[in-house]
């Protein structure tokens, strides 16, 4: 049976109903029937197999009933509106995941006729029948209408009925876990009473595969919940098995290649160094996820498997490790500027396994306005444990600052354990040793003549630091505390010693949504050596963009006679800021900065040079990238009314 409907002038054509009938083989089709006439002003009937009705409208004689007619008409597209009525108590999660799968919705804005607007209305009606459902809305329907207008409203208005509530919930096998059953059952959650919530149920179940990995049970197997519906009494039953197997401690870690892969990244060994789980204590399954992740974050591997499987014994289980190898090379640049310290760039090449196993070999270069350096470097990650970091260097610098001018060659190396942004840690130490020849220039303070002189230094630099901030680049909460301290012996004419310790710390309070109140702490001193015997490079500095804002690099503090700093012995430093999210992915960052050097060896906190500004943040998926604006309150002569400084991360 095929219906078509057609309108023309003013009036609507007549329906024609073609029938077709088989019989012998034969076909038969009736004469057509003489048309029936049509009342003009007679409403429109129904469309057949569309289930919102036409709008009623008011006979209107001459051109009004053209009107009329016309914005009525089946084919007539026109934009539309929706709503949505009954669901206020059905929660926020339902309307958003409608509002994401509806017809009506997704094709909102656009012009539809009256076929459209009923076939999505309807694909609408059947999708929130079936989320209030889901959420334990078992008689629920929903109606729908279209209010006339100039611009017609789509109404889906839903009737959600009763909240069905589980009348009980069993989970077969549980009690095969032992004395952890009790612990398994409350990470599933969903227990009698509570709504027969779709949501809630898979929720739980996600919960329980994770718990009952995490309580030493690798091969567990959790099935499908099993729900009944009791709808004379609006309750449920919901039934889940559970076969969690045998519990097991770690065994051996065997390593593997992922398939197209050669051989494995690391060996075994290397991996054990890497994990956080031991052989022979209790199998965890949040153990294997860690080590995935510290496996990703080398950069050494572009694809990491890691699993259970049967161990030696049947209480152990062996870890599968399989890897393939990621591109091993990295180039690497950087652009900054400071006032004070000019233009800088670095270059670097990087081969982060030439040295199996992750012994990286850089290639360092800086081209600077005032700083140039070439520098070979060896670090080697996982040192023997998770974290730890062996790095070697050796370098040629050049360094021409106000202060002094130095040419320097280093040997360094140090055994470190570092944080990143993968895996912040709380407590990071650092030892190391370094033996340096230094040429450098400065000038007599007292008469500002030029002298040269070449240091040889040997130091043990040491340094412990704790950080309870919550994020590395971008804290908002919670408070940093580090120190260092290095021994050094220095040759330049006789044999002399000295100690530089500092301590930094920084605190970290939101004051309300949007602002975070910073404020930092730097104290500094050397102990052992008059200041004109140590070397200038080894000396303490302040000003610039990590120190005091508003002045040049290491501007602040006493100088010559030609008004060049010549460093001190102690150094006292204080900052506090405001970060301010201001629109989108932009901050400002008021800021005030205070500080001095004293050729005491304690600070003595007076004189103090005070810089003030705003700053401008970034917040981009790697960090902030930080540009403040700074001028001095009360400068020297010779310092500059405005200082500029653009860095990633925040200033402390």
């Amino acid at each position: 049976m095929v219906f078509r409907v057609r309108r023309s002038g003013r009036c609507a054509a007549a329906a024609s109903i073609l029938l077709v009938s088989a019989s012998a083989g034969a076909q038969t089709v009736p004469p057509a029937a003489e048309p029936v006439p049509l009342d003009p002003n007679a409403p429109l009937a129904a469309l057949p197999g569309i289930g919102v009705d036409w709008p009623d409208l008011e006979a209107a004689p001459g051109a009004d009933l053209v009107e009329a007619l016309t914005t009525t008409d089946a084919a007539a597209e026109r934009r539309y509106r929706w709503a949505v009525e009954g669901v206020d108590g059905a929660g926020a999660l339902l309307r958003e995941r409608f509002d994401q799968l509806s017809t009506l919705n997704a094709h909102d804005n656009e012009p539809a006729n009256a076929a459209q607007l009923d076939r999505r209305a309807r694909e609408d009606a059947d999708l929130l029948t079936t989320l209030l459902r889901g959420e334990g809305y078992y008689d629920a329907s929903v109606a729908t209408r279209i209010e006339p207008g100039a611009t017609p409203n789509v109404v889906l208005e839903a009737v959600p009925g009763a909240l069905y509530r589980f009348a009980g919930v069993t989970i077969d096998g549980l009690a095969l876990a032992g004395d952890k059953a009790g612990d398994l059952r409350t990470a599933f959650g969903v227990k009698a009473q509570d709504p027969v919530d779709a949501d809630a149920i898979v929720a739980g179940q996600a919960r329980l595969e994770t718990a009952i990995g995490r309580e030493g049970f690798p091969f567990a197997k959790v099935g499908e919940p099993q729900i009944v519906v009791d709808r004379a009494a609006r309750t449920a039953t919901l039934d889940l098995s559970v076969e969690p197997g045998t519990a097991r401690r770690f065994g051996r870690i065997v390593a593997v290649a992922e398939q197209g892969a050669r051989k494995p990244v690391f060996e075994a060994d290397h991996i054990a160094d890497i994990a956080r789980f031991r052989p022979g204590e209790p199998y965890d399954s949040g153990s294997l996820d860690d080590l995935r992740r510290a496996l990703v974050q080398t950069s050494l591997v572009s694809s990491v498997k890691v699993e259970p499987v049967p161990g030696a014994t049947p209480d152990t289980v062996d870890i599968r490790v399989a890897t393939a190898p990621a591109p091993p090379r990295t180039v690497a640049g950087e652009l900054g500027y400071g006032t004070g310290e000019g233009a800088r760039a670095e270059l670097s090449w990087t081969h982060r396994n030439l040295f199996p196993p992750e012994g990286a070999l850089t290639l360092r270069s800086v081209l600077g306005t005032r700083e140039q350096l070439g520098a070979v470097v060896y670090r080697r990650n996982n040192f023997n444990g998770r974290d730890r970091v062996l790095t070697a260097q050796f370098a040629a610098t050049h360094i021409n600052r106000d202060a002094f001018e130095a040419q320097t060659l280093s040997l360094s190396g140090s055994l470190e354990r570092q944080t990143n942004i993968f895996f912040q840690k709380t407590w990071t130490w650092s030892l190391g040793a370094e033996l340096l020849a230094s040429d450098e220039r400065d000038v007599i303070a007292s008469t500002g003549v030029d002298r040269r002189r070449t240091f040889f230094i040997g130091a043990l630099p040491t340094s412990l630091n704790y950080d309870g901030s919550d994020d590395l680049l971008n804290p908002t909460r919670g408070f940093r505390l580090g120190g260092r301290a290095s021994p050094e012996l220095s040759l330049q004419g006789a044999v002399f010693g000295y100690t530089r310790t500092q301590v930094d710390a920084s605190i970290y309070r939101p004051v309300r949504d949007g602002v975070v109140l910073a404020a930092r702490t730097r104290l500094g001193t050397i102990l052992g050596a008059p200041r004109d015997q140590i070397a200038p490079s080894r000396r303490f500095y302040a000003g610039g963009g990590a120190s005091v804002r508003g002045y040049g690099f290491q501007s602040i503090g006493p100088r010559d006679a030609n008004n060049d700093p010549i460093g001190g012995r102690s150094l006292a430093e204080f900052s506090i800021e405001a970060r301010v999210k201001a629109f989108g992915n932009f901050g400002v960052v008021p800021f005030l900065d205070a500080g001095n050097i004293y050729t005491s060896p304690l600070p003595r906190l007076t004189g103090m040079r005070f810089g003030t500004g705003l700053g401008v943040r970034y917040y981009s998926n790697f960090g902030p990238i930080r540009v403040d604006v700074g001028t001095p309150i009360n400068p020297q002569p010779g310092d500059s009314r405005i200082a500029v400084y653009v860095s990633l991360g925040q200033a402390f």
